[in-house]
């Protein structure tokens, strides 16, 4: 198994530093400098998009809440068919139209005079909002490590976040995308292979799924995991709540912004399509056989570990019940989701940094290989900065993740949205989505959800939805 594993490592790294040739320039280096078809950039979005959260975060939210987080999956799966079916193709024709390399910019560039303050605004809010994200990445790595191997989770994760922040800094966006291609396909053949094993190990143990489902009572086999009335209707919203966010996470929209064509946009929504359904059902199969086998009395499980952590799930079957080449394999396919996902933020909060931040700050506009050795080093200092976080926070993957989402997608999700699909956006609009979207995460984060039910996903993107509408509409653009 760890043989495989570090095989698995090796690999990754050499397709890192072969692809990392490629990135001669400035452009290829934050987008790719549209040298990358369709289906690598489908496969990018999908391994960037499903991090530490689908392997390990919703597979330990089923585990504990049954059928109910079908929910969660239903929201998530809309959401990814809504970016790339309806924003995808608009994406693409608004950046070949204003030449943008980032989400921030390409909102800037639509109200010309404004490219200083949102540029600036705008990066602020990614870089906070996403060592938040990063750091559930690094937290996952850390876990994976830690129940494998014996590493302490600080050491598992300083190695994952370190092998991650050097392929990322090597080449940039196409160093990114050449690994995510490789690590996408690791990842579906875990999700599609380990639900069916651990069905054949039930089968092979005489356990039924259902009745130890059946078992648990409501909260494990009802839709609203038992809940009735408001509480229910709350508990359903919560979860397809996470379609809303995205609308707005720049590392998944970049993969749009890059696609060279409209062939190309047609072949990744196809692949991207079938990759979500197939990996979502995957990951739910994942948890509730992991809680009928625990249940069932199925040797071999650390159930003390699961008990403290329902994120431990997924690892703790895969060392305890798969064959050991089999379980490198898959092991690798779980630290695969954490690495292309934080490889990706990694490249997006360097680039926001670099084109939004320091381009509107500078006095001198610094180009060529001075430009790309500065993105190099803010990448490089981005992960330091996100492993210093992740050793002194305690949340699980699952909430670091939510509240990030919350604060990217309700900050960008509303703006784009209007930018893409209504006329009459304004530059007050703009302002009022980052400004609302950012306050509103982080204070119903920390105010509202307890006491309303609602999650700050669903709440701070209504109120920045809301508030976008209403000041493009009290101060229009002037024709």
């Amino acid at each position: 198994m760890i043989t495989v594993f570090v095989l698995y490592l090796v690999l990754v790294v050499g397709i890192a530093i072969w692809s990392a040739l490629r990135a001669k320039t400035h452009e290829d280096y934050v987008i790719g400098g549209k040298k990358i078809g369709g289906v690598s950039l489908a496969l990018s979005e999908r391994a960037t998009g499903e991090s530490a959260w689908l392997i390990l975060g919703l597979t330990g939210y089923a585990f504990t809440n049954g059928i109910s987080a079908i929910w969660v999956a239903l929201g998530c799966v809309i959401g990814i068919l809504f970016i790339w079916l309806v924003m995808a193709n608009p994406l693409r024709l608004a950046t070949e139209k204003t030449g943008a390399m980032t989400i921030p910019s390409l909102l800037a560039r639509k109200f010309p005079g404004t490219e200083k303050p949102i540029g600036i605004l705008s990066s602020l809010i990614v870089v906070f909002f996403f060592l938040f994200y990063i750091a559930a990445q690094f937290s996952g790595a850390g876990k994976v490590f830690h129940d494998t191997f014996g590493l302490t989770p600080f050491w598992g994760m300083v190695i994952g976040a370190g092998i991650v922040t050097l392929y990322t800094v090597l080449g940039g966006f196409i160093t990114v995308v050449a690994t995510d291609v490789f690590q996408a396909v690791l990842m579906i053949f875990t999700l599609i292979v380990m639900p069916i094993v651990l069905l054949l190990i039930l089968a092979s143990n005489n356990i039924s799924l259902a009745s130890k489902l059946t078992e648990a009572g409501t909260q494990m086999t009802s839709l609203t995991g038992g809940a009735t009335g408001t509480a229910a209707v709350l508990l359903v919203l919560n979860g397809l709540s996470w379609a809303l966010g995205y609308t707005g996470q720049p590392q998944l929209l970049a993969r749009m912004m890059a696609l060279r064509n409209a062939k190309d946009s047609n072949t990744a929504q196809w692949v991207a399509t079938i990759w979500t359904v197939v990996a979502y059902a995957g990951a739910i199969l994942i948890g509730i056989a992991g809680y009928a086998l625990i249940k069932g009395g199925v040797a071999g499980i650390d159930t003390a570990k699961v008990a403290n952590d329902s994120e431990q799930i997924m690892p703790a079957l895969v060392v305890g019940l798969m064959q050991p080449i089999l379980a490198g394999i898959m092991l690798s396919g779980a630290v695969s989701a954490m690495m292309s996902t934080a490889s990706s933020e990694l490249i997006v909060c360097s680039s926001s940094m670099s084109e939004d931040l320091y381009s509107n700050i500078a006095q001198k506009p610094m180009k060529g290989s001075k430009m790309l050795l500065l993105n190099k080093l803010l990448t490089l200092g981005v992960g330091l900065v996100a492993i210093i976080m992740v050793i002194f926070m305690k949340d699980t993957v699952y909430s670091l993740v939510s509240y990030a989402w919350a604060g990217i997608g309700s900050s960008f999700g509303p703006a784009l949205l209007l930018l893409l699909f209504w006329k009459r956006f304004s530059r007050a609009g703009l302002y009022a989505s980052l400004i609302c979207g950012t306050l509103g995460a982080i204070l119903w984060k920390t105010l509202l959800m307890e006491p309303t039910g609602i999650s700050e996903r669903l709440g701070s993107f209504i109120f920045a939805f809301v508030m976008a509408v209403v000041a493009s509409l009290i101060w229009p653009e002037k024709m």
